[in-house]
């Protein structure tokens, strides 16, 4: 696999994916709408040690999830874009947001989560794995 990289909208912070994804999901919850502006968002799951931040410095803002749990979220300090969600330097996985890769990801086999929530009009391919919340 060639790497892939990404980064913020200004072009501050930049990364570099160095593997293949464990995984890749369509999230339709009201968080992720608000986060990401839009009807969905996408999530791309990483090795932790597989992201490296190539430029740039990136700031860390937390809230609670539905679970109970704290999901720690980090963005561009100077154009507050989202780049990952999970601390790199504790967590095993963490999730580079799909919107700030320069190549996007491809969707075909990304499993759709918090399928109860999604917006009316949103198609989900019939083949895809769903599941009606967090699986």
């Amino acid at each position: 696999m060639s790497s892939k990289t990404g980064g913020c909208q200004c072009g501050a912070v930049r990364y570099e994916l160095r593997a293949e994804p464990l995984q890749v999901y369509v999230c339709h919850c009201r968080e992720c709408r608000k986060q990401s502006a839009s009807a969905f968002g996408i999530s791309v799951i990483m090795r932790s040690s597989d992201v490296k931040l190539v430029s740039g410095d990136i700031k860390r803002w937390s809230r609670p999830t539905d679970s109970g749990a704290t999901l720690h979220c980090f963005f561009c300090p100077l154009c507050g874009s989202r780049v990952f969600h999970g601390d790199r330097a504790v967590d095993d996985s963490i999730s580079v947001k799909g919107g700030s890769l320069d190549e996007p990801p491809d969707l075909a086999q990304a499993h759709h989560i918090w399928t109860s929530r999604k917006l009316s009009g949103i198609i989900i391919p019939g083949h895809a794995e769903q599941f009606e919340e967090e699986p």
